[in-house]
């Protein structure tokens, strides 16, 4: 890597999981729109062909008329190629298939407990979990080993668990995770403001807030527009669509049918406890007790949101194969637009060519003092050169502490279960979920099924 007249020039970024067909065309697009950085982006995946197809449709981009920042595209046979002297390093995986994610998202189905996403916690969270621990150690074995000094993004998830294992297996390491759920509610808070006090235009990037609390069920405990407090703008938006919703549901959309939601849950939360629940609505739903908003699928639906169905999932795929077909063969072109995801503007920070501030998913040195020190969490941090620094958020409000600490502390001990092999250990923290409202018997038969399920990729944990 090196600077020529204030632009950064031979950047090496590592991508594990470079055959994606979504992730990484959207890196390849935030890339090409930056100009003034450039460099190499080595693609490793353990399909191989995939990540061969991403190279020939990156190396394309450069070609586009509109292409602000060439980069070079590379597909490499081992993670080692890959990291070698890399100067970052994305992870974005997928531990595992859609079958899988169909056992962790549906067979808890049979014993009434419903799970909207179902990646991060929840029944389902915690097996995709002990699935992704081993990959993740692999992958900080060989950043310790191959570049010891690279920035490393995460996308994974469950975003909490993957970090922590990071930081784990290589104390050392210079990780975060990213997730783009609190700029939806920052876009929130630009309508409220719109409706409340016709107030236009607000960016996301006007709404300055303070991010305390996990991945997935982050929270905020302050909000302003320049100088003005838009905790009383929200009570009022809230109070006015608690029972309406807000936005327009309409199921002949796929977006709106699996993804989008009224906001009905987060309105609701903020009713409840006094600070404004900060993801979507469909994670939020996932880390309170089932009887709440996940009772069924009608009472989901009630609540202005959907259950997403792998099968979707399974269909969507299909679609991005084919997608990935005509960007390999030239019979489309990407499109350079920037995504909204911080990554490269991160990047850009971290080699001095901006500051930031925006929310990201690190160990707490004391940045919510009412949480475990090492516990990965998420607050602000501010990003300049060679520097993630976190900034001190303040403790969790009594009101969602202890929603927030039992969710924290059952992620710690999945970590540890994963990390020591254990299935009986992982068990406890299994049944500790708020959604298992269910007896011990039928958490034991549930817990052996998905086990089973998934059992290739546990072949190294024990009883």
């Amino acid at each position: 890597m090196r600077y020529v007249n204030d632009r950064a020039e031979d950047i090496k970024i590592a991508y594990i999981g470079g055959g994606s067909r979504g992730w990484a065309w959207g890196l390849m697009s935030d890339l090409a729109a930056a100009d003034d950085m450039s460099g190499s982006v080595y693609l490793y995946d353990i399909d191989r062909e995939a990540a061969g197809k991403n190279e020939v449709i990156g190396n394309k981009v450069k070609e586009l008329a509109d292409c602000r920042s060439p980069w070079d595209y590379k597909a490499v046979d081992s993670i080692g190629d890959a990291l070698e002297g890399a100067d970052f390093v994305v992870i974005s995986i997928i531990p595992g298939t859609f079958d899988e994610m169909e056992s962790d998202v549906h067979t808890p189905e049979k014993y009434g407990i419903y799970q909207s996403v179902g990646d991060t916690t929840g029944p389902g969270g915690l097996i995709r979990a002990l699935r992704v621990v081993p990959m993740f150690e692999e992958i900080a074995r060989a950043i310790k080993e191959f570049c010891p000094k690279a920035w490393v993004i995460n996308y994974t998830n469950p975003m909490t668990v993957c970090v922590k294992t990071l930081y784990h297996t290589f104390p050392q390491i210079k990780a975060f995770g990213c997730c783009h759920e609190v700029f939806g509610t920052q876009k929130l808070l630009g309508k409220a403001l719109e409706d409340i006090t016709g107030i236009r235009d607000a960016r996301r990037e006007d709404i300055r807030v303070n991010v305390v609390g996990i991945n997935h069920f982050t929270w905020l405990t302050a909000a302003q527009y320049k100088n003005m407090d838009l905790f009383p703008v929200y009570r009022e938006f809230a109070l006015k669509y608690r029972d309406t919703g807000f936005g327009e549901k309409t199921d002949e959309n796929w977006m709106n049918r699996f993804f989008d939601s009224m906001e009905k849950v987060k309105l609701d939360l903020f009713l409840k406890y006094g600070a404004i629940a900060a993801a979507g609505d469909r994670h939020l739903a996932e880390f309170c007790p089932g009887s709440w908003y996940l009772r069924n699928p009608e009472t989901a639906h009630s609540w202005g949101f959907n259950l997403t169905p792998v099968s979707w999932r399974k269909e969507d795929l299909e679609k991005r194969l084919q997608r990935s077909e005509r960007l390999y063969r030239g019979e489309e072109q990407m499109v350079i637009h920037t995504t909204g995801e911080e990554g490269v503007q991160q990047m850009r920070s971290l080699l001095g060519l901006r500051d930031l501030v925006t929310n990201v998913n690190i160990p707490n040195y004391g940045q919510i003092p009412n949480l475990p020190l090492g516990a990965v969490v998420e607050t602000n941090a501010h990003f300049s050169a060679d520097s993630v620094r976190p900034v001190f958020a303040g403790p969790l409000p009594e009101s969602i502490y202890p929603l927030v600490s039992r969710v924290c502390g059952i992620q710690e001990l999945t970590v540890q279960a994963a990390a020591s092999r254990d299935l009986d250990l992982a068990f406890q923290a299994f049944c500790m979920d708020p959604n298992m409202e269910i007896g011990l018997e039928d958490a034991k038969d549930l817990f052996e099924a998905m086990i089973e399920n998934t059992k290739s990729y546990l072949t190294m944990y024990r009883r």
